[in-house]
């Protein structure tokens, strides 16, 4: 089932924007596009077949439709992708480095140049890349990559994603995901940049991370130099910034950085936000923004695509969503299990919508007694059971820890994200307290929903629930003085409307069933006007209707899976999501 944008997409420019907007260099070398491609039974010593299947589209999966391929890589295979690349003519000057970037390679993989390894990844999620200089011959290589992925066999994070495909589960995917790219930088040049707002002190923290020299770093708005500083690399410094411009959903302005390290230039942006949890004028606990209280009213989403499965089939399909959502009056993204590539949280920041940043779940099996009995049981479990929770082997939970530190240090100055998400309904939850405190220590600037839906160890900013099977109450006021948390409603709704034409099969999978698009507008309104809006007052901070689009089986969708229906009226959605955040009060003003 193909949107839009995948009918129209050029196999030759697939997503040629700079991937990594907040890190821009003018030296970039898009290798989307065409590549081959060959499964192959596992072996150890990796070799390389002595010839390819055909092509594949990069960087689309080989199991979705934009990648040509559409089969399914088995934990026992082997994938393999080749291609050959010449750098243009001036591209590498004397004294640099060539840099070779993926953006995500599910889930294992290893890369060599002319028959050399470049190096080895793991993990499915997260950007990496290697220095090819010495191994390009004249500027020009074979570059081959070899990848292994478990799926839900392994236990490293695996997200929604599950080779027995039904459900909640959907299809697994594999190999390269994300854009596949090459730049050349000086010896020493930029690594990466650390930036965190300061708003009550009207001042941007700036860390250049560099192997050596003395950076030159200018702030500007709206074009104009704001503010100009230097500093070591290594060494944070805090600029002030005069007249300072708050960041919100209501007015998403962001300023504008300059760093320059020796002959390296690299441009950047901050938004000037704060978040926290604070009493509102009433003493009840409120997510803030900006030192005030501010209603999170947002919608679960999967990220996942009809035909591009992980990857979008276009930037403009990944603006579509955000902007969609943010037109039928949401507030707030729940990404669910999935880390985006860096675009999409760029598109969040300059469009203003507030992100929720599940971390990717996995561990051991699934195991139904302790994520699906509590929809419909009072069971709240300690989670240092970990044989219980999937989580018995140690080296799994390391790699939990590994991964989440990552996502973390990778996403840290996405201005739009509000929440971190370790643990969502007890799957592959542990410790979550510990965690959340780990999670806190390393990012003090946001607030942490260490156990989103059940399995509460009391821990967080958030107290969360998940409600499906039953009326949503606020619990009971004895108990909520005793809990000092922010009351949220991290997931409900997940009504359900086929739209023939725009399914995905024959499969309705969801929580309640509705046969007219009358009928669900009606339950739609009713449920807000019932029991939502209601609670808001009395302390509910924050809602996540599921879900954004229908994914597979689920048809629960606001949209459908193409993205070409809206199932609700437009008018009804941004009625609604008026009266949560009007029920809330004000937001904070723009200036």
């Amino acid at each position: 089932m193909l949107t839009r944008w995948g009918r129209a997409l050029d196999p030759d420019a697939v997503l040629p924007e700079y991937p990594r907007p907040q890190l821009v260099r003018d030296s970039y070398l898009n290798l989307n596009g065409r590549w081959e491609y060959a499964f192959a039974e596992y072996s150890s010593d990796g070799t390389e077949p002595a010839e390819y299947d055909g092509e594949i589209v990069v960087p689309f999966s080989p199991e979705s439709a934009l990648s040509g391929v559409a089969r399914q890589l088995l934990p026992d295979e082997t994938l393999w992708y080749r291609r050959s690349v010449r750098l243009p003519d001036g591209f590498h000057r004397e004294g640099h480095r060539v840099l070779l970037h993926f953006g995500a390679v599910d889930q294992t993989c290893r890369v060599t140049v002319n028959g050399r390894e470049a190096g080895r990844h793991e993990g499915g999620y997260l950007p990496f890349g290697f220095d090819i200089t010495d191994l390009l011959e004249d500027g020009a290589g074979t570059l081959v990559v070899e990848v292994q992925d478990p799926s839900d066999t392994g236990d490293r994070g695996w997200g929604k994603q599950k080779l027995k495909r039904g459900g909640i589960w959907y299809t697994a995917q594999s190999g390269i995901w994300q854009t596949v790219w090459i730049e050349c930088v000086p010896e020493v040049h930029v690594e990466r940049l650390t930036l965190v707002p300061h708003l009550d002190e009207s001042c941007a923290e700036v860390t250049v991370h560099a192997a050596a020299g003395t950076a030159r770093i200018a702030i500007h708005a709206d074009g104009d130099v704001v503010a100009r500083a230097e500093s070591n690399a290594g060494q944070p410094i805090r600029i002030p910034i005069p007249d300072v411009r708050p960041w919100s959903p209501e007015d998403p302005f962001l300023y504008g950085i300059t760093v320059e390290l020796g002959t390296d230039r690299v441009e950047s942006y901050v938004g000037m936000r704060s978040f926290g949890v604070g009493p509102d004028e009433d003493g009840v606990p409120r997510l803030l923004l900006n030192g005030r209280p501010y209603f999170h009213a947002g919608v679960l989403d999967q990220g996942y695509w009809s035909d591009g499965m992980y990857t979008a089939p276009s930037d403009e399909a990944l603006v579509h969503d955000i902007a969609t959502m943010k037109r039928l009056g949401f507030t707030m993204l729940r990404k669910h299990i999935k880390v985006e590539p860096l675009r999409w949280y760029y598109h969040c920041d300059r469009l203003g919508i507030l992100v929720w940043q599940d971390m990717v779940n996995g561990g051991g099996p699934y195991r139904p007694e302790v994520v699906t009995a509590p929809a419909v049981l009072p069971l709240r479990l300690g989670d240092r059971r970990h044989k219980r929770f999937g989580r018995d082997d140690a080296g799994s939970r390391a790699r939990f820890r590994e991964e989440t530190r990552e996502t973390i240090e990778h996403l840290r100055n996405v201005v739009s994200i509000a929440v971190w998400v370790p643990f969502n309904e007890g799957w592959g939850q542990f410790d979550a307290a510990d965690i959340a405190a780990e999670v806190g220590a390393l990012d003090p600037t946001r607030t942490i929903d260490h156990a989103s839906g059940w399995h509460d160890q009391g821990a967080g900013d958030l107290r969360s629930l998940h409600v499906y099977f039953r009326r949503f109450r606020v619990p009971r006021q004895g108990t909520r003085r005793k809990d000092p948390r922010v009351l949220v409603l991290s997931e409900y709704g997940g009504y359900n409307l086929r739209i023939d034409g725009h399914a995905f099969n024959d499969k309705d999978f969801g929580y309640r069933r509705y046969d007219s698009a009358a009928r669900l507008g009606a339950a739609f309104a009713r449920l807000h006007a019932g029991q939502i809006v209601p609670a808001i007052p009395r302390g509910l901070s924050a809602t996540v209707y599921t879900q954004l689009s229908d994914v597979e089986d689920e048809l629960n969708g606001l949209l459908t899976y193409d993205r070409e229906v809206c199932k609700l009226p437009e008018d009804l959605v941004r009625a609604v999501n008026a009266r949560l955040t009007s029920a809330a009060g004000p937001p904070p003003p723009t200036r």
